[in-house]
């Protein structure tokens, strides 16, 4: 190993090691606060998410999801892009997906899966597209127009679940009718997870990372995220990259949406997203934007949300407590690359 790599890794454990030390300081600090114990409630998490076998696969089954839209992040991000519209794109990939499950004639479920997995992607995709071309050829910066975007996504589903899609004779919050029980992705006895989940997820993950790291899609995202007019010198189109980025993170996040109406709800519901766009651009940013830890840190961010399940009913603590921890972890994040700026300017 090399002096710089040798220094590199030095450098980046430090990172980690004052990033761990950061994120427990301020959780602790803020449960004191709340009048919550803090090792009490921090076991607590963990046994919410990990005490059993059933418990692990409802972990599994949101760290499938989150980590899907972080893989769809990293490319946005690195063309230097905040596709904070990456919610939205979750919307419409399960908009897509429960519209090619509604389609009449098709007794195979097999077949109408299929369909409607693509459907995801394509729905996702198209509303990436839409945000890019914003950027491109409206000059709207992406953070305004994805969020603009997320809107209308979120408009789009409440008024097809109180509308077309209602549920025979009651329109409600709970959402569409349940899909008929051969169009849900199967799940092992006793699991949350959908087994044909985790393979996508895997699979989407190794396919982000090579990619990123080992094709010249990835070279070509990098020089452009770090400076596009040098990346023109060597007749790489920065607006071609930019929408290219934004169409494959909205694929991805497409594919989440899928899998939230097929294995997780098995209906169409206004909150389907779960907030897992917006968690993941979290995620990415507390990796540092490298792919190596996003599998990591979906699995603790995954681990948070189920296990502060167990905090109203143990501790009658207030579940929301989940979202501070992952607070602190930003605002360590914030904190460590505020730090790493600074040593590079020295």
């Amino acid at each position: 190993m090399s002096k710089t790599s040798s220094k590199q890794m030095k450098k980046l454990s430090i990172d980690i090691l004052l990033g761990g030390v950061l994120v427990f300081g301020f959780t602790a600090l803020v449960l004191l606060i709340a009048g919550a114990p803090v090792f009490a409630t921090l076991k607590n998490i963990w046994l919410g998410a990990f005490a059993s076998t059933t418990k692990i696969s409802q972990v599994l089954s949101v760290w499938v999801p989150l980590t899907l839209c972080a893989c769809g992040l990293l490319f946005t991000f690195r063309a230097n892009l905040w596709n904070i519209g990456i919610e939205g794109q979750v919307i419409m990939g399960a908009i897509g997906a429960m519209a090619a499950l509604r389609i009449p004639g098709i007794e195979n479920p097999v077949l109408i899966t299929a369909l409607a997995f693509f459907a995801s992607i394509i729905g996702g995709s198209l509303w990436g597209l839409f945000a890019g071309l914003l950027k491109t050829k409206g000059g709207v910066h992406e953070i305004f127009g994805g969020l603009g975007l997320n809107f209308v996504a979120q408009g789009f589903i409440l008024w097809l679940i109180f509308g077309p899609w209602k549920r025979p004779g009651i329109a409600s919050m709970s959402g569409t009718e349940l899909l008929p029980r051969e169009l849900w992705l199967s799940t092992p006895p006793g699991w949350r997870v959908s087994i044909g989940g985790l393979v996508i997820g895997v699979s989407v993950l190794i396919l982000t990372w090579l990619l990123l790291e080992k094709s010249m899609l990835g070279l070509k995202l990098t020089a452009i995220g770090q400076n596009p007019r040098a990346a023109r010198l060597y007749d790489i189109s920065p607006v071609a990259h930019y929408l290219q980025s934004i169409i494959i993170a909205g694929g991805c996040a497409g594919i989440a949406g899928f899998l939230q109406v097929t294995a997780v709800y098995h209906r169409l519901i206004p909150s389907i997203s779960s907030g897992y766009g917006y968690l993941a651009l979290l995620l990415v940013m507390l990796a540092g934007y490298r792919i190596s830890l996003v599998p990591f840190l979906a699995l603790f961010f995954a681990a948070l949300n189920v296990g502060a399940i167990q905090l109203p009913i143990v501790l009658q603590l207030d579940s929301a407590l989940s979202g501070v921890i992952q607070g602190c972890c930003v605002l360590s994040t914030l904190f460590i690359i505020g730090i790493r700026q600074k040593r590079k300017q020295s």
